[in-house]
């Protein structure tokens, strides 16, 4: 089988480090190019330093045409502004890691290539959560990939959105410092974090758009109420939320409605016993448990907020776009120690 050939821009961040370790090991893909306009000319190993002797490959500074998918790695705003200045082919995939085409609203971007103004490039953003749009996927040319609370989130509460259960939801979620991106601030250095929590945008966090929005595609009666309060943790990678709601049903009929819904879904599981971050840690899973008291129903998921809430889901989503095994490339071993 020919292999994918792809590029990466913004290479240099967390983002962009996680995608190429999974996809140069990745046995149906090729890297043509990972572009950084700082690091030009370096090679990988110089600002991921575990990449050393694993690839020969350079950052750049220009872009190739001579590839089947782009992956977009900027932060957040950037990715439209990236397309904005750069004429990409219409026939290259995108998967935009960034929060600028998740919302409906936002989904279309068109955009007039330079050597012909007449000719419109007109994209459209399928919504990559594989557990609720996987045929959406497998047909899409462009790919807004999820944030990782809202992947968290979503993947405990979809199939009680699909049974029609939900109604007034409290969240919480903590979030290894990774969360915060490569680039230093007050809250990133080991000095805060450390024997350190903190709750911020209590109640307004940006995932909440995506997230009531993919709620609303499978419950589209009734009142769903979400109140998130995401908190800041000590230690560098994973995320855990809880959520409780009222849900007259027992827990075992709970528990038939979940493994039901995730059946065939690969990397989403249900646990009978209490669930860690280091179940998930360095993996592409999602692992959720459910317990109950009296009418108080709490769902508990966890994640790696770099694999299935960053990268992982984005190689994910490209094995469905291209038709090979959803699996490919994230056979990944948890850091249980």
């Amino acid at each position: 089988m020919k292999k994918i050939r792809t590029g990466i821009v913004g290479g240099a961040g967390y983002t962009g480090g996680e995608l190429i370790r999974l996809l140069i090991h990745h046995p149906n893909v090729e890297i043509s190019f990972v572009h950084s306009k700082s690091n030009s000319g370096n090679p990988l190993h110089k600002v991921h330093q575990d990449l050393i002797g694993e690839t020969g490959i350079l950052f750049t500074n220009k872009l190739s045409d001579d590839i089947d998918v782009l992956f977009l790695c900027t932060g957040h705003g950037e990715a439209r502004k990236f397309l904005e200045t750069n004429d990409i082919p219409a026939h290259i995939k995108i998967i935009d890691l960034s929060n600028d085409f998740r919302l409906t609203a936002n989904a279309f971007y068109h955009s007039s290539m330079k050597e012909n103004a007449a000719d419109v490039v007109t994209r459209y953003f399928v919504y990559g959560l594989p557990e609720l749009n996987k045929a959406q996927i497998q047909s899409a040319q462009n790919i807004a990939n999820p944030g990782c609370f809202a992947t968290a989130i979503q993947l405990g509460l979809l199939p009680l959105a699909k049974a029609g259960l939900l109604n007034e939801i409290y969240t919480t979620g903590i979030t290894g410092s990774t969360g915060a991106g490569q680039s230093l601030s007050t809250t990133s250095h080991f000095s805060w974090r450390a024997n350190n929590i903190q709750a911020y945008k209590t109640l307004t966090h940006q995932h909440l758009g995506e997230i009531g929005q993919s709620l609303l595609q499978l419950q589209t009666e009734g009142n769903i109420d979400l109140s998130f309060v995401p908190w800041r943790g000590d230690f560098t990678r994973g995320i855990f939320i809880s959520s409780t709601l009222h849900c007259e049903l027992p827990l075992e009929e709970i528990k038939n409605i979940y493994k039901d819904f995730y059946s065939g879904h690969h990397f989403t599981m249900i646990s009978d016993d209490a669930i860690f971050l280091k179940q998930v840690v360095n993996t592409n899973k999602c692992v959720i448990q459910l317990e109950k008291a009296g009418t108080k129903l709490v769902v508990h998921s966890a994640i790696d907020n770099l694999l299935k809430g960053a990268s992982g889901q984005a190689v994910q989503n490209m094995n469905l776009m291209f038709g090979i095994d959803e699996t490919a490339g994230l056979k990944l071993k948890a850091n249980y120690f």
